[in-house]
Order: structure tokens, then C-alpha cells, then sequence
């Protein structure tokens, strides 16, 4: 039987929730939206959000709500989403491609000034060597934690440009570092809350002022409801900023049918971070046998296990090859990138992983017998 590279995690709960919203024929913008965004709100404690039908549209209105203007940049990774490049067209804004490192997939603050530099001499050399010809003026950083992986968001926005996260792969680290927060609140009760900093949030490298966050629901995001994104802010200075968006019309806004999957995707996540965690673990130790390396995450930040990819020694086109014979199907890990549509020429680590990286498939829903077959595909990867 072939192992698909994906499979989402919907079990009874989920079925019956979204059954139960089309008996009751109430599957448009709704109270289902409005449960999903307490849900939300009770596991990573913003202050307000919207539910929107997709990541685009979430980020299109992060960009506004920043004042992003026509002709600004934005900074984002060679290997960010193919939607991201569509968005700032639509707004009429110009993308800085920063590149990663080959020991981690996302930008760094290094990396960005670097970028910011080389873009900056780049056109200054275009204008005759006149660095006042084209002023530079960036509207956002926009930094996606890809695969799961957690940048140093708290590193980046010490530059001083608002940013923008999406937390669609990484949402099971936010998760853990909460529970991690909450406990040691509990063990120092006197230290007073300081209700206007980012003390709320779960993740320990996020906020500057004028910075938001987007959790994708689509299909291959760490939770589902078949499409769809949350778009929040954790403060209030920056609820404030999203609230202008509150009248937005109903075809903008996430459907009831897809909230009801998402509420009880947020309720299950717990229990389906820790079967990833299970089969991770399995095929690391088969990973160590190989010649092939893996990602290492920064600040020895807890890895969520949204996937699980190598970087090849050998051709990509082989390693794929190789596992179809064995009913395994993988995946070019930057296939739906920006780099991974071939546009970009300055970022060459990051073209070069695009080249060298594959994705096993990694899901709750795999067997044990499943896990077998590609832990023994691993340790026999040519």
C-alpha cells in the first residue's frame, strides 16, 4: 500500500463537528467563526483576531494594517510561500529576497541586514551611484517559520521594522512554550504584569510594536480547516489597528462549515504533537545512519515535528526514484517556494536547497507499520 507524503489529521470529532454545522445549515461566516477565535484566543492569548478565508488575504491585510505603501519593501525569504510573491505584487510593493543558512531554513538578523546592504549598493549602482536617486524605505519584515522552524524573531525586530510572523508550521512550538510560561508564572506570583508588553506571548521571540501574526488553516498547516487563516495581534496598540478591518464582507471572512473543523482541531492538537514527536524521534535515530543531515533548530528551540526532511548528499531526483520503488512518496521540501519557482539568482543557498532537500511523510495518522517502512527507507537512502 503507497504512503502519501501527506494525509490530514481528521478523525470523528472533526467530521461530526462539520456534519453537525451543515445539518444545522448554518455553514457561512458565523457563530462557529466567532467560537473559533475564543478557541484561539484561549490557547495563544491575543488580544484580537480575524478569521479570514485564506493566508493571502490575512497577509494582505497585515500589510495594510502596517501602512505598507506602494513602492516600500519587504523582506521576506527566498524560501517563502509562492503566495507571499502575489500579495506584494497586489499591493504594489517591492519583495527584498533574503537567503538562509544550510543548517536552517528561515532568515536570521545577519542575513537580513546583509540582504538590506547588498540591495542597497545594488541599486544605488543602478542609479549611476546616486544612493539618494531611489530612497529605501521598508514597510515589513514578513518571516515564515518554514517547516516548523522557529527563527529569532526577537533578534530581527531589534532592527526596528515591524514583523510580521506566520506561525502556520511552527504552532505546536507556541503551544509548548505557553504551558512552559504559564508554570513559571505560577512560581513567581509577585513579579506584577506588565499588561502593555508582549509578556503574553507564548513564544519567547516574537513582538515589536506594530508586529502581527498569521496561522494559516490550510491543508498542509500544522492545524486544518481545509483553508483559511487566523490573522491576530497581541497587544492592544495593534487590536486597534485590526478592528479597522472589522466590518470586512462576509466573502472575506471564514466560513462556519471550516470553523467548526478548526475548533476541534485546536482541542486535538495536543495529542497529535505527541504522535509526531513519536515517529520524529524514530526517524532521527534511522537518519543518523545515513550521510544525509537535518536541520538544527536555534536557541535550542523544541522542534514542533510539522515534518521531517533531510538535506541530500545525493541527487533529489534519485532519493524520490528510489522510494516510489518502495511505495513511498516524497516530496521536494521547497517545491512551492518562491526559490523553488526558479526566480530567484541571488540567494544561491537557498536555490541550492531547493535542490537538496526532501520531505518524508511525517503525520498522526500513520501506522506503526507505516513508520517502519520509512525508517527503513531512511537508513537506505543512496
Amino acid at each position: 500500500m503507497k504512503i502519501e507524503i501527506y494525509s490530514p489529521t481528521i478523525r470523528r470529532r472533526e467530521m461530526d463537528a462539520v456534519l453537525t454545522a451543515m445539518v444545522e445549515e448554518k455553514i457561512g461566516p458565523g457563530e462557529r467563526s466567532r467560537l473559533l477565535i475564543q478557541t484561539a484566543k484561549d490557547h495563544l492569548h491575543f488580544e484580537y483576531a480575524l478569521a479570514l478565508r485564506s493566508p493571502a488575504v490575512a497577509l494582505f491585510l497585515a500589510l495594510k494594517a502596517v501602512n505598507a505603501k506602494p513602492g516600500q519593501t519587504v523582506i521576506i525569504s527566498a524560501l517563502s510561500p509562492r503566495y507571499y510573491l502575489q500579495v506584494l505584487q497586489d499591493l504594489h510593493l517591492t519583495p527584498l529576497y533574503c537567503d538562509v543558512t544550510y543548517d536552517f531554513p528561515c532568515m536570521n538578523r545577519e542575513l537580513i541586514e546583509n540582504a538590506i546592504v547588498n540591495y542597497k549598493e545594488t541599486t544605488a549602482n543602478q542609479a549611476g551611484g546616486d544612493d539618494s536617486a531611489s530612497p529605501f524605505e521598508t514597510a515589513a519584515v514578513v518571516l515564515h517559520h518554514n517547516l516548523g522552524f522557529v527563527p529569532d524573531a526577537a533578534g530581527i525586530a531589534e532592527l526596528g521594522i515591524p514583523v510580521i510572523e506566520d506561525i502556520s508550521h511552527s504552532y505546536g512550538f507556541w503551544l509548548k512554550h505557553d504551558a512552559k510560561k504559564e508554570e513559571a508564572a505560577s512560581e513567581d506570583k509577585s513579579k506584577k504584569e506588565d499588561k502593555s508588553s508582549d509578556s503574553r506571548l507564548p513564544a519567547p521571540n516574537s513582538l515589536s510594536s506594530g508586529v502581527f501574526c498569521i496561522l494559516g488553516l490550510e491543508e498542509r498547516d500544522m492545524l486544518t480547516s481545509g483553508g483559511g487563516a487566523l490573522l491576530f495581534a497581541m497587544n492592544r496598540k495593534e487590536a486597534s489597528l485590526l478592528r479597522n478591518f472589522s466590518g470586512l464582507a462576509g466573502e472575506y471572512c471564514l466560513p462556519d462549515i471550516n470553523s467548526a473543523l478548526a475548533v476541534v482541531q485546536f482541542k486535538e492538537l495536543e495529542r497529535n504533537l505527541e504522535r509526531r514527536r513519536d515517529i520524529a524521534e524514530v526517524f532521527a535515530q534511522a537518519s543518523l545512519r545515513t550521510r544525509h543531515k537535518r536541520f538544527i533548530p536555534v536557541n535550542n528551540n523544541e522542534y514542533c515535528n510539522y515534518s521531517f526532511s533531510l538535506i541530500l548528499e545525493s541527487g533529489l531526483k534519485d532519493v524520490i526514484a528510489y522510494a516510489k520503488k518502495k511505495e513511498i512518496v516524497l516530496e521536494n521540501a521547497f517545491v512551492n517556494t518562491i526559490a523553488g519557482a526558479g526566480i530567484i539568482d541571488n540567494c544561491p543557498v537557498s536555490n541550492s536547497l531547493v535542490l537538496r532537500t526532501v520531505l518524508f511523510p511525517l503525520y498522526p495518522r500513520l501506522r506503526s507499520q507505516d513508520v517502519e517502512r520509512i525508517t527503513r527507507l531512511i537508513m537506505t537512502l543512496p
